[in-house]
């Protein structure tokens, strides 16, 4: 992979806007360098572009160099900078898993970048040489969610080391469930392949979906294209405290991610027993697809319960299924209730 062959001529050639916090870092007693007002601090004061102080603490949790970070406002962000920084507009295109996150359409959409879907099997399986049988000389990104959303299962890793080993363009692996998951992060092999992206996001497991905070994770020089295009001040400074907050409660995180764990399982069981239901599907993920009889009805009726579920029938591979989020024990319990109560005659 030649990074600057893939990158846009008009974004290798870009000057980056250059913003005062920017061009000053450090302490200092007076601040006249970016026409803030001097009273109601901190709150007064413009944040850390590059978000150094959470980075650095991310970078202890993860396992990785802070220079591999790359923090946004959600992940959806640097799925859209990705797309932005590589594929030229009505010539390029991504090639993606189908059926996966309809972030990466939408934002392929946007930049005016065709998008190649390509099927995984009926049990949601990856064939690594039918991904790579549809990229050409103007695919420039390959999108794999692991655990896959909305079927939720892990995508086989030999299948996306090989994607990675022979495609030559940028390879994106959407980590947003990982934490539910008994498989491994692939942010370990980001020295392995140079043409990684690893997404990974505190939405899930760490129950702060709220402040928009997504993580992307690749080489420096990946790394720094993104920031060379990001806008200025991306992360405001709640945002950053907050999950600096978050960040010192990884224990409480992981009683979370084990709750959850459970209830998945239980939910899964129980929803096993009923007459209405068709198939669940495995989960490594915080939810469970799930086949039923007439989708459309169950899901009108859950909605005059007020319970709210994902109805995927339109989605390929998911005609009659339903995404059912795991929720607190109370909340699976009430689900369950009102399904046991749901007549389809």
């Amino acid at each position: 992979m030649n990074l600057q062959n893939l990158v846009r001529k008009n974004i290798a050639s870009l000057v980056p806007y250059s913003s005062a916090r920017d061009e000053f870092t450090g302490e200092a007693q007076v601040f006249l360098d970016a026409n803030e007002n001097p009273f109601n601090e901190p709150y007064n004061r413009y944040p850390d572009p590059l978000q150094r102080k959470l980075k650095q603490k991310i970078a202890e949790i993860k396992n990785v160099t802070p220079d591999k970070i790359f923090l946004g406002n959600g992940s959806d962000e640097p799925i859209d900078l990705l797309i932005r920084a590589f594929c030229e507009p009505e010539t390029d295109n991504i090639v993606t898993i189908d059926p996966s996150y309809g972030m990466y359409q939408v934002a392929a959409n946007i930049n005016d970048v065709s998008i190649r879907k390509v099927p995984l099997s009926a049990n949601f399986t990856l064939d690594p040489m039918t991904v790579l049988h549809a990229v050409d000389l103007h695919t420039k990104l390959i999108f794999l969610c692991s655990p896959n959303n909305p079927s939720g299962n892990n995508l086989s890793r030999s299948a996306m080391h090989h994607i990675a080993r022979h495609f030559k363009g940028i390879v994106v692996v959407d980590e947003a469930y990982i934490d539910f998951s008994p498989g491994n992060s692939l942010l370990p092999d980001l020295d392995r392949h140079k043409n990684l992206v690893v997404l990974q996001t505190f939405s899930k497991a760490w129950g702060m979906a709220g402040i928009r905070l997504g993580m992307a994770f690749a080489s420096p020089e990946i790394i720094g294209i993104l920031n060379k295009i990001k806008y200025p001040y991306n992360l405001n400074i709640l945002t950053q405290e907050k999950a600096l907050e978050m960040l010192e409660n990884k224990g409480q995180v992981e009683n979370w991610v084990a709750t959850l764990i459970n209830e998945r399982n239980r939910i899964s069981a129980e929803l096993e027993k009923l007459d209405q239901v068709k198939t669940v599907y495995p989960s490594d993920a915080n939810f469970l697809l799930v086949s039923v009889e007439n989708a459309g009805l169950i899901y009108n009726k859950l909605v005059e319960k007020g319970i709210i579920v994902r109805d995927r029938s339109k989605v390929n591979l998911c005609a009659g299924c339903l995404r059912i989020t795991i929720g607190s024990p109370e909340e699976n319990n009430l689900l369950l209730e009102a399904l046991k109560n749901i007549n389809l005659a």
